[in-house]
């Protein structure tokens, strides 16, 4: 069994910095977004976020000079990022059950290289995605796609923390479980499509043998 590890809000706790990002970005290209409404859409694809939020004017005129702002923004707050409690015993956990462990997330390198950092997971987890593995972002199904296909095909589950995260994999034909890290309420991801909620990856790790992942890969 394929184990896709969404990494933004799941593994590490990313959401509410890229929130700020976004806000400030927004913000300086004189869009006022309430920040809550910005934390709505994360797991959403930056390609995608600008336009869902505004609309297609603000994207066709704005989009770009807002995503690059966001870029440097969000790097600015990256060194107050940290791994999530038994995010990296979770990986070696499933790879002791025999899973392919795939780190999944549409970020660019240099990002998804310091949560590897962050995560001491190069040598332990199977692969990994960045932005150059997918053409569009999530809810469209690329991203866990690119994630199966790295472990060579086959069946799979995702692990991921927004209802974005589980409208993709349904539309790769993968299940998810879901943890709540992103911000995101356990009836929104069961509501979403999600087999299982729990509190925390520390949790889902000490419950693992009541989901899908629970048996050995």
């Amino acid at each position: 069994m394929i184990a896709i590890l969404d990494i933004d809000g799941t593994l590490v706790d990313t959401n509410y910095q890229h929130a700020v990002a976004w806000y400030r970005a927004f913000r300086q290209h004189d869009v006022i977004l309430p920040v809550w409404r910005i934390h709505r859409h994360l797991g959403m694809g930056g390609d995608q976020l600008v336009a869902a939020l505004t609309n297609d004017e603000v994207e066709d005129e704005k989009g770009d000079d807002i995503r690059t702002a966001e870029k440097a923004l969000y790097l600015a707050l990256i060194e107050e990022v940290e791994p999530m409690e038994g995010a990296r015993k979770l990986i070696a956990d499933l790879k002791d059950r025999g899973h392919t462990v795939v780190l999944a997330s549409s970020a660019k390198e240099d990002e998804v290289e310091h949560y590897l950092d962050l995560l001491d997971a190069r040598d332990l987890a199977d692969d990994w995605t960045t932005s150059a593995d997918v053409e569009s972002t999530k809810p469209a199904p690329d991203l866990v796609e690119a994630a199966r296909e790295k472990a060579g095909g086959g069946d799979a589950v995702m692990v991921g923390d927004t209802p974005w995260d589980v409208e993709a994999a349904a539309r790769a034909d993968v299940e998810t479980i879901a943890v709540v890290t992103g911000g995101f309420a356990e009836a929104e991801l069961t509501e979403a499509g999600a087999c299982a909620v729990f509190e925390s990856v520390e949790e889902l790790r000490q419950r693992l043998d009541e989901t899908p992942l629970g048996a050995a890969g």
